[in-house]
């Protein structure tokens, strides 16, 4: 694979954290062997995630209860942009997401990419039924409000840059945060690229803190809304003054 015509230096890494001192350390020091800044998000865990994660080299910031995936990732985003990086790599805590495949997104990014998503459609087989399910109808539906085809928009495994934060930011507080920026990021004409990439297991829900119910509710109307905001926007501007 060819070498990345941007400068690591200035990607750092943030892994949102919630009941994770089992996982958390070796996801840190993998990360830690390709980019030289990694930060955890310890979400309110009652265990010890974030003295795991400091133990293994990573910078923690400590919420004292849980606030939920997106305000995690905001935090990270402020903290790291505001720290003067261009770009943020996203992975979770559980070891499902492989530091070592962290690379195959710089191809995408040396092409000018705003958003990359490390996809897993391929591995949807060994999913359970339930959740491949899931996957492929919420994939299909965001793709209709993002406008552009995305097989698997539930990723964690991602690239941000900072420009696209900036303009668009990331106000949802849970896991709706991820989808609606697919959809704000597509609308707004930043380039949103998908890369496969290998898991470390494929089915994720003895360790996710997802809420199927409830989280899919908060993610088809934070879709709407943001689906909403460009409609919004094209009719003040076509409006007559």
């Amino acid at each position: 694979m060819s070498e990345p015509s941007f400068d690591l230096q200035r990607v750092a890494a943030a892994i949102p954290a919630c009941q994770a001192a089992p996982s958390v350390g070796a996801v840190v020091r993998g990360t830690l062997d390709l980019l030289s800044e990694v930060l955890v998000i310890d979400d309110g865990s009652t265990d010890a995630t974030a003295a795991e994660a400091r133990a293994a080299g990573a910078r923690v910031i400590s919420f004292p209860v849980n606030r939920g995936k997106g305000t995690a990732l905001a935090a990270a985003f402020a903290d790291l942009f505001g720290r003067g990086f261009a770009g943020v790599v996203t992975l979770d805590a559980d070891g499902q997401h492989l530091p070592g495949e962290i690379p195959k997104l710089w191809p995408a990014v040396a092409e000018g990419a705003d958003l990359v998503l490390g996809i897993r459609d391929h591995l949807f087989d060994a999913m359970s039924a339930v959740r491949r399910a899931s996957n492929r109808l919420s994939s299909r539906a965001i793709s209709f409000a993002a406008g552009q085809r995305f097989t698997d928009v539930q990723t964690g495994f991602r690239f941000y840059s900072r420009r696209l934060i900036e303009a668009v930011g990331f106000p949802e507080a849970r896991f709706e945060a991820e989808s609606a920026v697919v959809v704000r990021a597509a609308r707004r004409g930043f380039r949103v690229v998908t890369v496969p990439v290998h898991l470390g297991f494929a089915d994720g829900r003895t360790t996710s803190h997802y809420r199927p119910l409830l989280d899919s509710l908060r993610i088809a109307g934070a879709v709407t809304r943001a689906r909403l905001e460009r409609l919004e926007r094209r009719e003040r501007r076509e409006t007559p003054r």
